[in-house]
């Protein structure tokens, strides 16, 4: 049992309370306000839910839990019939594997992050209720391609160490490291305006780079194939991972810029420049990785159409964070992929259980 005796509140320098997160009790400071809680730096108790301070925050919880799935309910027996036929190019082969070695690594490392980083920094109970909530879809993500890969019978070593040997994945990967710098950090502090802004643009790399651009050419890959009645179980694997990605995203989009909304001061000019930078350099890394997935091409699909979808997606994120486009405008070159994120369109129940999956607490019934 940890000792609170001499811990102090969140966003004291070098307090027992910043390295365990845990807070402090303060037996004569009364009870938490909901003017006491903020995203970063608060004074309250971070072990206080309630009063709750961010709805939605908490509506994202439920959502989440609402959404509950597991790899192994998807069948892949069709996949692993056409996958040993003859029935896939050698784009096709190519693409499904340079997929899966980079999300295999890439889910690894958000649930890292989420476990080791981002839950220490932030400040408010409900929102570290979704981290939980989150860091374990990433347990189930990073489950589902160890189950695809052990389904179809791939090289395991090959898959899971393309993060370290295929030079698109590898650059991506390195990008993410130096650009989360301060979330890796154990001795990492927020507190001071310096600090707090690393901070931003760290969770904006995580959240709107990582899981907000470059996991989404990834599923329009894959998804691609299955509009085309090709690598069905993989494909439908994937759209609950696009579910769950979604709302990843918009979460931390509005932890952004509820920080932003708090400490307005941090939005200088400099800082929305360097923002925009990095977006706009990121893109360019993930147009890259499409052109080393993608050589060829197949139908509907190429590299250039890639770039163009990643383009769109970075402009789009820029609007979510009240910043200027980064590309000049451009065409959303897949308008079918915003029909596919939304999951509340059903499947023909005797070929596949309903898309809009959840738990059974969570039906109801007429």
């Amino acid at each position: 049992m940890p000792d609170f005796s001499e811990t102090t509140m969140p966003g004291s320098a070098g307090s027992a309370a910043d390295a365990s997160g845990l807070g402090a009790i303060d037996r004569g400071g009364g009870r938490v306000r909901v003017d006491d809680k903020a995203m970063i730096n608060a004074r309250a108790d971070v072990n206080q839910l309630l009063p709750m301070k961010y709805g939605w925050a908490w509506e994202k919880y439920l959502a989440a839990c609402n959404n509950h799935w597991m790899p192994t309910e998807v069948s892949m027996q069709a996949d692993i019939a056409l996958w040993k036929s003859n029935g896939l190019t050698d784009d096709e082969r190519r693409m499904i594997k340079r997929n899966l070695g980079f999300f295999a690594a890439s889910e690894s490392l958000v649930a890292n992050n989420i476990v080791l980083a981002v839950y220490r920094q932030i400040t408010n109970p409900e929102c570290r209720q979704y981290l939980l909530r989150q860091a374990f879809e990433e347990a189930v993500h990073t489950h589902t391609f160890q189950y695809i890969v052990e389904s179809l019978g791939l090289d395991e070593g090959e898959l899971f160490n393309m993060y370290r040997e295929v030079p698109s994945i590898t650059d991506k990967a390195a990008w993410a490291i130096e650009h989360t710098r301060s979330l890796d950090d154990p001795g990492f502090r927020t507190g001071t305006p310096a600090a707090d802004r690393a901070f931003v643009k760290d969770l904006i790399a995580f959240y709107v780079v990582f899981e907000g651009m470059w996991f989404y050419t990834g599923f329009a890959q894959i998804l691609s194939l299955g509009r085309r009645n090709r690598m069905v179980g993989i494909a439908e694997q994937y759209q609950y991972i696009l579910r769950d990605e979604s709302l990843h995203l918009n979460f931390g989009i509005d932890v952004i810029n509820q920080i932003r909304a708090e400490n307005p001061h941090l939005w200088t000019a400099d800082f929305v420049e360097d923002v925009r930078a990095m977006l706009r350099e990121a893109a360019e890394l993930e147009a890259a990785y499409g052109r080393d997935t993608l050589p060829g091409g197949f139908l509907g699909l190429n590299a250039k159409l890639c770039e163009d979808y990643m383009r769109f997606i970075a402009n789009r994120r820029c609007a979510q964070l009240g910043l200027a486009p980064v590309f000049p405008a451009t065409e959303n070159p897949f308008p079918w992929m915003s029909e596919t994120m939304d999951l509340k369109k059903e499947k023909n129940f005797f070929e596949t259980r309903v898309i809009e999956y959840q738990n059974g607490g969570a039906l109801a019934w007429d």
